[in-house]
């Protein structure tokens, strides 16, 4: 299935289920999903891609020997981590064990973004996924 109509049914379903009058939790995964994609365009998107797409040369070193961003739609790994992991990495910044550099090469977030941003933020990643990507962390 193409990401774009994994996307769409993840936005689509919450509103088809406030529309049948169904539990009111899905108007706040919505909600939740839009802060979500909110917050990643305004602190991940220039590392990560607009569309979660990555660095262009993701799985190579760049020229200081670190890793770039990889990718967050179904292309690259993210979807294999728990949301534990994704929100240590968030919050606490990411160094790939491969880097020849010491740094973070994916900076700490927690004291830019709350810990419901964060939650947010990877509730987001999820529309970017295929179903079967989905299916396969629950």
């Amino acid at each position: 299935m193409n990401k774009w109509v994994g996307a769409l049914a993840v936005l689509f379903v919450p509103v088809v289920a406030i529309a049948s009058g169904e539990q009111p939790d899905s108007a706040g995964a919505l909600d939740e999903i839009q802060q979500g994609r909110q917050v990643y365009e305004q602190s991940c998107a220039v590392c990560h891609g607009w569309q979660g797409e990555g660095a262009a040369v993701w799985q190579q070193p760049d020229e200081k020997g670190e890793m770039p961003a990889p990718p967050h739609d179904e292309t690259g790994h993210t979807w294999r981590h728990s949301d534990a992991m994704l929100f240590k990495m968030i919050a606490k910044g990411w160094r790939h064990p491969f880097n020849e550099t010491d740094r973070l090469t994916m900076p700490a977030f927690e004291d830019e973004l709350t810990d419901r941003e964060i939650r947010a933020v990877i509730e987001y990643l999820k529309t970017l996924w295929t179903n079967e990507q989905r299916d396969y962390r629950n």
